[in-house]
């Protein structure tokens, strides 16, 4: 075993060391303090693995990411969820699903819904106290927003039913734990296969299954967007066509956010020179599929539900401040523009990089387009969600820019931030990744500039 490859598992298994203490010891939501220093520690090594990584011999480097990718997946499944309670709520709508109720129709605390509350859920005789509890109408529960109906898409809401389905009666939290862990392994492997498929760094992968964002969000709080982020993957490593579209579409479906990744798989269809024919052959295959996919999975929900469809959706948008007018986000341009301007310009900017993506993207890495739109969408809306910047993190690996990782950098420090009730860090922390994105494109264009003049000069 060459040096490069013992310093590279060393700082792996420090790293899953580091995820497993943060996990059991390193505090939770409702204390704080310490994560953040758990969390620093976690990406200085996955820094330094990475980076090492890059040194050792492709076979080996595979395996070692496969390796560390389910150590660090077995690390994060050794405690219940610490930061996030979202999971008690894809507990409760598989549960509902399985009652022959849509988890549309009824908030938690619906007395419709009163017979399929249980001790774990619902327990009684608390004071409901903890960061992970909350009361309404005299009734304590583990879901959050327990007098809202849920906002998950038809294809999570499905994802929720199978897990149901397979899970012992006493699973708990573990089945969807287990679940995330399958999806983020399985996830490891869709990028593999991708970098084969196109002749890429199979090292590069490493850069998702050894992000800490993976263990703790996709599997210690058990996050249904790594179902999306696989989807998406899946996606843009097949060839553009229907069934780039389908996936797509069942990836929308399970979160809102792949739809961003939809410029990207359509890279360079506006580009000058290319058969307008074809161009709106390619565009009319991907559209139609993602539209009828995610029209089809909603078909059933809709007919039981009706507008009570689309669940909290309307109120989520007005929690968390990105309603036309509200403040609450966009922290980056409320810097330099007036806050009632902020929502129309981030429209506007988000636009015109998905414009530039149609008409200047690489249909053959269709990743980049992905990332250049998803990225900068994160950096203009500033959202306090660490977990949404895991598909940030999965197209950095399929061949993106690595830089891109700050904006997952600066949503949990931003998470955490919130949880310790610091105000005003939006910018601070989401200024700090825009300037490392800034960086590493000026990198990378005087290398690539410095390269060219070689080339001239000899």
């Amino acid at each position: 075993m060459g040096v490069r490859t013992l310093c590279a598992t060393a700082l792996l298994a420090a790293l899953v060391a580091v995820v497993a203490a943060t996990v059991r010891t390193g505090g939770d939501l409702g204390h704080p303090a310490a994560l953040l220093y758990w969390y620093a520690a976690a990406w200085v090594l996955f820094a330094g693995a990475a980076w090492t990584v890059r040194r050792v011999p492709v076979g080996t480097a595979v395996a070692l990411i496969l390796a560390g990718g389910i150590a660090l997946c077995a690390a994060a499944l050794s405690a219940p969820p610490r930061t996030s309670d979202d999971m008690y709520r894809y507990v409760w709508d598989g549960r509902v699903q399985a009652a022959g109720v849509s988890p549309y129709a009824y908030p938690p605390a619906a007395p419709q819904l009163a017979r399929l509350r249980d001790p774990w859920l619902f327990p009684a005789g608390t004071a409901c106290r903890r960061w992970d509890q909350h009361s309404v109408a005299g009734v304590c529960t583990h879901i959050n927003r327990p007098s809202e109906r849920t906002i998950y898409p038809p294809v999570a809401e499905g994802w929720f039913l199978l897990v149901h389905a397979v899970s012992p009666a006493d699973g708990r939290h573990k089945p969807l734990q287990l679940a995330g862990a399958v999806l983020a392994v399985v996830t490891t492997v869709a990028l593999l296969l991708v970098q084969r498929r196109t002749g890429g760094d199979a090292r590069r992968v490493a850069l998702w299954a050894w992000c800490p964002a993976v263990p703790f969000a996709a599997v210690d709080d058990a996050h249904v967007d790594t179902l999306g982020v696989l989807f998406t993957v899946a996606a843009l490593g097949t060839a553009a066509g229907a069934r780039r579209g389908a996936l797509l579409g069942a990836a929308i479906a399970v979160k809102l956010l792949p739809v961003l990744a939809l410029p990207g798989a359509l890279s360079g269809v506006l580009a000058p020179g290319r058969g307008a024919r074809a161009r709106g052959r390619e565009t009319a295959s991907v559209l139609l599929a993602a539209v009828g996919v995610v029209a089809l999975v909603y078909l059933p929900y809709l007919l039981a539900s009706r507008s009570a469809v689309l669940g909290y959706l309307p109120g989520y948008l007005r929690e968390e401040g990105y309603e036309p007018g509200d403040v609450g986000r966009f922290a980056l341009l409320r810097l330099v523009l007036p806050d009632a301007s902020a929502g129309p310009a981030a429209v506007a900017l988000m636009a015109l990089s998905a414009w530039y993506v149609l008409r200047r993207g690489d249909p053959e890495r269709p990743w980049h387009g992905s990332l250049l739109v998803t990225g900068t969408a994160l950096l203009l809306t500033s959202p306090a969600y660490y977990w949404y910047a895991l598909l940030v993190v999965a197209l950095v690996a399929m061949g993106g820019s690595w830089e891109w990782l700050a904006v997952a950098a600066a949503s949990t420090v931003l998470y955490v931030a919130d949880a310790l009730q610091w105000h005003g860090v939006e910018a601070a922390a989401y200024g700090t990744a825009a300037v490392a994105v800034l960086a590493g494109v000026f990198v990378r264009a005087r290398a690539r500039g410095d390269g060219d003049r070689r080339r001239d000069g000899a």
